[in-house]
């Protein structure tokens, strides 16, 4: 069942994906454009019957909100042929390609999404969103989804409610990023590229992994959680949420943002008050999804062309490990790009930041083949 509803999205600011501190963070992640001119998007929902999760528990139905620009062109037997699918970091949405900065340097006439040529689908993964997640009421008993579900929910979506069998490309960022090598192994003919933007294609280890189970533990241990079947909003974890801004922002821009004692200590509590919009369990389930991504024993099945591009001061994604570069020893026609640490650089948030990549993209999109 898909229902569609055009309208005129409203301005977002870039953000540091952080639900509530999208205007706070703006100073460091984003780039003002005036007076540009919002694309006109169209929204709708899908609702996938009986969804299955990997785990063996199922919804009877999940529902997938979406958001699309540009108009689907057909071929002479009705195959959508001109399909560009997006896909968010943890805790956005499929908005956050909406932010003027995206508008001006992806989807503008000439640039490497241009929406008079491509039909650009961005859907709200599992838990985010519009789509079903646990504050819809089902809450600690909704299913522990993980990446591998995310991926088939996207499928379910393109190809069961809108019909798209083949895709022009598949590009995510962050999170999305990871999701892209997962399809690109689970399903390699089903597009002609796949682009992974701040994304490493290795399981979450190291200083990721401790960082997350902070977030996690955090959460599990409020007073106010009960296992995740709280009535009342749980709020002492918020005390956490300044290190998602720290490890996924450069430390330059923070110190810019930040350069004295009180002006760190007031951005600090900002960003733990915004955690007023932020759900528990929501937050919990986004953070633990990642415990089933691992591409690496599966890379030679990539069949399209593939680029990583990820960034020199990502502390997500460290370069200096070299895991990016190592994998792509085993896909076929993958290219990684380290973007060097620079004045234009936010760290992991550069992925915000398409003037950034954009031509690194372009560049890539221009060796496709053209249906």
């Amino acid at each position: 069942m898909v229902e569609r509803r055009p309208r005129v999205l409203p301005r977002i600011a870039r953000a540091a994906a952080i639900l509530g501190t999208l205007s706070l963070l703006a100073p460091l992640t984003s780039v003002a454009h005036a007076a540009e001119p919002q694309p006109v998007a169209a929204d709708g929902d899908y609702v996938a019957r009986e969804f299955r999760f990997d785990d063996g528990t199922s919804l009877p139905e999940l529902r997938l909100h979406y958001e699309t620009l540009g108009t689907p062109k057909r071929d002479v037997s009705g195959a959508v042929t001109n399909a560009v699918l997006l896909l968010h970091g943890t805790t956005g949405t499929g908005r956050q390609f909406l932010a003027p900065a995206d508008t001006k340097e992806l989807f503008a006439p000439g640039k490497p999404l241009d929406t008079t040529r491509f039909y650009v689908v961005m859907p709200d993964g599992i838990g985010a969103g519009g789509s079903s997640k646990p504050s819809d009421g089902l809450k600690a008993r909704f299913p522990h989804y993980g990446y591998g579900d995310q991926v088939e929910a996207q499928r379910v979506l393109i190809e069961d409610g809108l019909g798209i069998h083949h895709l022009d490309l598949i590009l995510g960022t962050s999170m999305g990023g990871m999701q892209a090598w997962l399809w690109a192994e689970r399903h390699p003919d089903m597009m002609d590229g796949t682009v992974a933007i701040a994304a490493t294609p290795a399981p979450v280890v190291g200083r990721n992994m401790m960082w997350r189970d902070m977030v996690i533990d955090a959460i599990t241990a409020d007073p106010d959680f009960k296992g995740g079947d709280y009535t009342i909003e749980p709020h002492e974890w918020r005390s956490m949420l300044p290190l998602f801004t720290i490890m996924t922002n450069d430390a330059r821009h923070l110190q810019a943002q930040a350069p004295t004692r009180e002006t760190a200590l007031s951005l600090d509590g900002k960003l733990v008050a915004a955690g007023d919009k932020i759900d528990a369990d929501d937050y919990l389930y986004s953070f633990q999804s990642s415990r089933d991504f691992d591409p690496s024993g599966s890379l030679d099945r990539i069949a399209k062309p593939l680029l990583a591009i990820n960034f020199g001061d990502d502390l997500l994604n460290p370069a200096e490990l070299g895991l990016t570069e190592a994998a792509m020893e085993h896909v076929k026609s993958g290219t990684a790009t380290l973007i060097p640490a620079g004045p234009d650089t936010f760290g992991h948030q550069t992925l915000g930041h398409p003037e950034v990549w954009g031509a690194a993209l372009a560049s890539f999109m221009g060796k496709l083949p053209t249906r």
